[in-house]
């Protein structure tokens, strides 16, 4: 298990909360390989910080860059990727679920790029939850995806 309170990265934390402007701006170009932004000193304090943790503990994993980067693209409207994000909960593509509300039967069926209720495409199953209740639900506890906090 990594230890996030190394005295050594809390001390050089510490110490960017009292550099001048020329100073940040030495250690951003000694941590980041490029000149510093004429931005505020907050900004750099705040970039170099990350930094620091991110060259002592690591930084994010490909696979989670790969996802915020299609989140990004998906978010400005951009079709670039292929990749279509999947989310581990769901389950494989083709499947049924089945959930009775009020008497009702319903039938949802996983798509590779989401759901489909009643001839409908959804992205999520708390929007499919959502359209029969008219109340908030998590998608996956609704289906019986996933247990209640309290069952566990």
């Amino acid at each position: 298990m990594q230890k996030y309170d190394d005295p050594q990265v809390l001390a050089r934390l510490a110490a960017l909360k009292t550099m001048t402007v020329k100073e940040l701006k030495a250690e951003w170009s000694k941590l980041m390989g490029s000149e510093a932004p004429n931005n505020s000193s907050q900004f750099m304090i705040q970039r170099l910080s990350y930094r620091i943790q991110e060259l002592a503990f690591g930084g994010m994993s490909k696979p989670l860059v790969r996802t915020l980067d299609a989140l990004a693209d998906e978010y400005e409207g951009k079709k670039v990727r292929k990749s279509v994000i999947a989310d581990p909960r769901n389950p494989i593509i083709g499947t049924r679920l089945i959930r009775e509300w009020n008497g009702t039967e319903h039938t949802v069926t996983v798509l590779k790029d989401g759901f489909d209720w009643q001839g409908q495409r959804f992205k999520s199953l708390s929007a499919i939850a959502k359209t029969i209740t008219g109340t908030s639900w998590n998608g996956y506890r609704f289906f019986g995806l996933r247990q209640a906090e309290g069952a566990r």
